[in-house]
Protein backbone atom coordinates (compact mmCIF):
# COMPACT_ATOMS: atom_id res chain seq x y z
CA UNK A 1 0.00 0.00 0.00
CA UNK A 2 1.55 3.56 -0.74
CA UNK A 3 1.40 5.94 2.11
CA UNK A 4 -0.08 9.20 1.10
CA UNK A 5 2.04 12.06 1.54
CA UNK A 6 2.29 15.70 1.45
CA UNK A 7 3.15 17.47 -1.97
CA UNK A 8 6.29 18.97 -1.91
CA UNK A 9 6.63 20.05 -6.09
CA UNK A 10 5.96 23.69 -6.40
CA UNK A 11 3.07 25.04 -8.70
CA UNK A 12 0.77 27.74 -9.24
CA UNK A 13 -2.58 25.87 -8.71
CA UNK A 14 -3.29 28.78 -6.31
CA UNK A 15 -3.90 31.38 -8.80
CA UNK A 16 -7.00 29.60 -10.51
CA UNK A 17 -8.28 28.33 -7.11
CA UNK A 18 -7.84 30.49 -3.93
CA UNK A 19 -9.02 28.42 -0.16
CA UNK A 20 -12.58 27.91 -1.74
CA UNK A 21 -14.29 27.73 1.35
CA UNK A 22 -17.78 27.36 0.34
CA UNK A 23 -16.91 25.43 -3.09
CA UNK A 24 -15.29 22.74 -1.23
CA UNK A 25 -18.12 22.58 0.97
CA UNK A 26 -20.76 22.41 -1.98
CA UNK A 27 -18.11 19.39 -3.05
CA UNK A 28 -18.17 17.58 0.17
CA UNK A 29 -22.25 17.67 -0.03
CA UNK A 30 -22.54 16.19 -3.70
CA UNK A 31 -19.71 14.04 -4.45
CA UNK A 32 -19.79 10.23 -3.70
CA UNK A 33 -16.33 9.66 -1.39
CA UNK A 34 -16.61 6.11 -3.21
CA UNK A 35 -16.70 7.21 -6.96
CA UNK A 36 -15.53 10.95 -6.34
CA UNK A 37 -14.45 11.15 -10.44
CA UNK A 38 -17.44 9.25 -11.62
CA UNK A 39 -20.05 11.04 -9.49
CA UNK A 40 -18.64 14.56 -10.64
CA UNK A 41 -19.38 13.76 -14.12
CA UNK A 42 -22.80 15.78 -13.93
CA UNK A 43 -21.32 18.60 -11.76
CA UNK A 44 -22.26 21.33 -14.20
CA UNK A 45 -25.81 19.90 -15.15
CA UNK A 46 -26.25 19.17 -11.51
CA UNK A 47 -25.25 23.00 -10.35
CA UNK A 48 -23.07 21.72 -8.20
CA UNK A 49 -21.10 24.74 -7.22
CA UNK A 50 -24.48 27.18 -8.10
CA UNK A 51 -24.21 29.32 -11.39
CA UNK A 52 -20.59 29.09 -12.12
CA UNK A 53 -19.61 28.73 -15.49
CA UNK A 54 -18.84 24.98 -16.91
CA UNK A 55 -14.99 26.16 -18.10
CA UNK A 56 -15.10 27.26 -13.84
CA UNK A 57 -16.56 24.35 -12.54
CA UNK A 58 -13.99 22.07 -14.61
CA UNK A 59 -10.98 24.22 -13.11
CA UNK A 60 -12.87 23.58 -9.87
CA UNK A 61 -13.16 19.79 -10.23
CA UNK A 62 -9.38 19.37 -10.78
CA UNK A 63 -8.40 21.42 -7.37
CA UNK A 64 -11.05 19.50 -5.64
CA UNK A 65 -9.40 16.31 -6.97
CA UNK A 66 -6.53 17.13 -6.05
CA UNK A 67 -7.36 18.93 -2.42
CA UNK A 68 -9.25 15.94 -1.42
CA UNK A 69 -9.62 12.82 -3.63
CA UNK A 70 -5.87 12.35 -3.46
CA UNK A 71 -6.64 11.64 0.71
CA UNK A 72 -9.91 9.31 -0.05
CA UNK A 73 -9.82 8.27 4.16
CA UNK A 74 -10.76 12.36 4.83
CA UNK A 75 -12.77 12.57 1.70
CA UNK A 76 -15.19 10.00 3.35
CA UNK A 77 -15.11 12.04 6.40
CA UNK A 78 -15.97 15.38 4.84
CA UNK A 79 -18.63 13.86 2.79
CA UNK A 80 -20.40 12.64 5.56
CA UNK A 81 -19.30 15.52 8.40
CA UNK A 82 -23.43 16.99 8.89
CA UNK A 83 -22.42 19.32 12.06
CA UNK A 84 -18.93 20.97 10.93
CA UNK A 85 -19.29 24.96 11.77
CA UNK A 86 -17.47 27.21 9.84
CA UNK A 87 -14.69 28.12 11.68
CA UNK A 88 -13.58 23.99 11.57
CA UNK A 89 -14.60 24.25 7.87
CA UNK A 90 -12.30 27.05 6.86
CA UNK A 91 -9.30 25.55 8.70
CA UNK A 92 -9.98 22.13 7.11
CA UNK A 93 -9.81 23.91 3.66
CA UNK A 94 -5.99 25.59 5.22
CA UNK A 95 -4.58 22.29 5.79
CA UNK A 96 -5.35 20.41 2.59
CA UNK A 97 -4.37 23.41 0.93
CA UNK A 98 -0.91 23.11 3.09
CA UNK A 99 -0.64 19.52 2.34
CA UNK A 100 -0.91 20.17 -1.53
CA UNK A 101 0.70 23.35 -1.78
CA UNK A 102 4.04 23.61 -0.92
CA UNK A 103 4.54 27.30 -1.01
CA UNK A 104 1.25 28.14 0.98
CA UNK A 105 2.30 25.54 3.96
CA UNK A 106 6.18 27.79 3.86
CA UNK A 107 4.32 30.85 3.64
CA UNK A 108 1.48 29.59 6.50
CA UNK A 109 3.43 27.50 8.73
CA UNK A 110 7.29 28.95 8.93
CA UNK A 111 7.06 33.16 7.63
CA UNK A 112 3.93 33.76 8.86
CA UNK A 113 4.61 31.69 12.79
CA UNK A 114 7.84 33.57 12.80
CA UNK A 115 6.47 37.13 12.93
CA UNK A 116 4.06 36.31 15.46
CA UNK A 117 7.03 34.04 17.22
CA UNK A 118 9.16 37.04 17.15
CA UNK A 119 6.09 39.87 17.89
CA UNK A 120 6.47 41.22 14.53
CA UNK A 121 2.99 40.71 13.26
CA UNK A 122 2.60 43.58 10.50
CA UNK A 123 2.89 41.92 6.97
CA UNK A 124 3.06 44.06 4.03
CA UNK A 125 2.20 43.25 0.11
CA UNK A 126 5.90 43.93 -0.83
CA UNK A 127 7.04 41.78 1.54
CA UNK A 128 5.03 38.59 0.86
CA UNK A 129 6.43 39.46 -2.92
CA UNK A 130 9.94 39.37 -2.15
CA UNK A 131 9.52 36.04 -0.22
CA UNK A 132 7.55 34.50 -3.23
CA UNK A 133 10.86 35.84 -5.82
CA UNK A 134 12.87 34.29 -3.03
CA UNK A 135 11.32 31.22 -2.95
CA UNK A 136 9.26 30.11 -5.43
CA UNK A 137 10.37 29.34 -8.98
CA UNK A 138 13.08 31.06 -10.75
CA UNK A 139 11.42 30.99 -14.34
CA UNK A 140 8.30 32.90 -12.65
CA UNK A 141 8.02 36.36 -13.97
CA UNK A 142 7.87 38.89 -11.68
CA UNK A 143 3.75 38.97 -12.48
CA UNK A 144 3.32 35.84 -11.11
CA UNK A 145 5.09 36.53 -8.81
CA UNK A 146 2.69 39.74 -7.51
CA UNK A 147 -0.35 37.60 -8.56
CA UNK A 148 0.92 34.49 -6.20
CA UNK A 149 1.40 36.64 -3.23
CA UNK A 150 -1.87 38.46 -3.73
CA UNK A 151 -2.97 34.95 -3.55
CA UNK A 152 -0.77 34.16 -0.62
CA UNK A 153 -2.11 37.15 1.39
CA UNK A 154 -6.36 36.57 0.20
CA UNK A 155 -6.34 32.99 1.26
CA UNK A 156 -4.34 33.30 4.49
CA UNK A 157 -7.13 36.06 5.12
CA UNK A 158 -9.53 33.57 4.65
CA UNK A 159 -8.05 30.86 6.69
CA UNK A 160 -8.43 33.04 10.00
CA UNK A 161 -4.45 33.54 9.96
CA UNK A 162 -4.33 37.41 8.79
CA UNK A 163 -6.38 40.57 10.42
CA UNK A 164 -6.75 43.14 7.67
CA UNK A 165 -7.17 43.56 3.79
CA UNK A 166 -4.73 46.39 3.49
CA UNK A 167 -1.42 46.86 4.40
CA UNK A 168 -0.21 46.70 7.10
CA UNK A 169 -1.82 43.71 7.73
CA UNK A 170 -1.60 41.49 10.62
CA UNK A 171 -0.39 38.01 11.07
CA UNK A 172 -2.61 36.28 14.09
CA UNK A 173 -3.70 33.12 15.35
CA UNK A 174 -7.04 31.76 14.71
CA UNK A 175 -9.31 30.03 17.02
CA UNK A 176 -9.18 26.68 16.88
CA UNK A 177 -12.13 24.16 17.62
CA UNK A 178 -11.31 20.71 18.82
CA UNK A 179 -12.65 18.83 16.50
CA UNK A 180 -10.33 20.76 13.67
CA UNK A 181 -7.69 20.46 15.69
CA UNK A 182 -8.34 16.40 16.07
CA UNK A 183 -9.02 16.04 12.60
CA UNK A 184 -5.58 17.02 11.58
CA UNK A 185 -3.96 14.95 14.03
CA UNK A 186 -5.49 12.07 13.08
CA UNK A 187 -5.20 13.36 9.00
CA UNK A 188 -1.32 13.75 9.70
CA UNK A 189 -1.38 9.97 11.23
CA UNK A 190 -1.62 8.76 7.65
CA UNK A 191 0.73 11.21 5.77
CA UNK A 192 3.93 11.42 5.42
CA UNK A 193 4.89 14.57 6.10
CA UNK A 194 8.01 16.63 6.90
CA UNK A 195 8.27 17.19 10.47
CA UNK A 196 6.67 15.38 13.78
CA UNK A 197 3.16 15.12 15.29
CA UNK A 198 4.32 17.53 18.07
CA UNK A 199 6.31 19.92 15.73
CA UNK A 200 5.10 20.86 12.08
CA UNK A 201 3.91 23.45 9.64
CA UNK A 202 0.46 22.77 9.69
CA UNK A 203 0.34 23.32 14.12
CA UNK A 204 2.56 26.09 13.49
CA UNK A 205 0.05 27.65 11.56
CA UNK A 206 -2.58 27.54 13.74
CA UNK A 207 -0.28 28.93 16.70
CA UNK A 208 -0.24 25.39 18.05
CA UNK A 209 3.07 25.56 19.62
CA UNK A 210 5.23 24.88 22.94
CA UNK A 211 3.31 24.62 26.28
CA UNK A 212 -0.12 25.87 24.55
CA UNK A 213 0.19 22.64 22.22
CA UNK A 214 0.25 20.48 25.43
CA UNK A 215 -2.58 22.01 26.60
CA UNK A 216 -4.33 22.14 23.84
CA UNK A 217 -3.49 18.39 23.23
CA UNK A 218 -4.69 16.90 26.78
CA UNK A 219 -7.63 18.78 26.31
CA UNK A 220 -8.51 16.67 23.55
CA UNK A 221 -10.61 13.38 23.99
CA UNK A 222 -9.78 11.32 21.08
CA UNK A 223 -5.86 11.23 21.91
CA UNK A 224 -3.71 10.94 25.37
CA UNK A 225 -0.72 12.98 25.44
CA UNK A 226 2.26 12.48 27.86
CA UNK A 227 5.41 14.32 27.94
CA UNK A 228 8.08 13.80 30.24
CA UNK A 229 10.76 16.00 30.30
CA UNK A 230 11.60 16.67 26.10
CA UNK A 231 9.64 13.41 25.70
CA UNK A 232 6.37 13.56 24.17
CA UNK A 233 4.10 10.79 23.51
CA UNK A 234 0.29 10.82 21.64
CA UNK A 235 -1.81 7.14 22.50
CA UNK A 236 -4.39 7.00 20.27
CA UNK A 237 -7.81 6.20 21.08
CA UNK A 238 -9.04 5.38 17.64
CA UNK A 239 -7.45 3.04 14.75
CA UNK A 240 -7.72 6.19 12.15
CA UNK A 241 -9.29 9.08 10.87
CA UNK A 242 -12.65 7.65 9.89
CA UNK A 243 -13.27 5.30 13.12
CA UNK A 244 -12.19 9.08 14.81
CA UNK A 245 -15.20 10.36 12.80
CA UNK A 246 -17.59 7.59 13.29
CA UNK A 247 -16.59 7.60 17.45
CA UNK A 248 -16.98 11.50 17.62
CA UNK A 249 -19.07 12.96 15.41
CA UNK A 250 -22.41 12.83 14.14
CA UNK A 251 -21.83 11.75 10.41
CA UNK A 252 -24.51 12.02 7.82
CA UNK A 253 -25.09 14.50 4.57
CA UNK A 254 -22.07 17.32 4.25
CA UNK A 255 -23.30 20.14 5.94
Amino acid sequence: MVQLAETTEVHSRLLRCSLCIDESRAYWAHVDPETPRESAVNAFGESWFGTKSEAWTTELLSNMRVRFDAYPEALGVLAGWRSMTPETRRLICHFHVQLTDPLYREFTGEFLFERRDALRPEVHRQTVIQWVAEHGPPRWALKTQIQFASRLLSCALAAGLLRGKRDPREAVAPRVPNDALAYLLYLLRSVRFQGSLVRNPYLASIGIVGGHLADRFRGLSSIEFRQVGDVQEIEWRYPDLAGWARGELAMGAAS
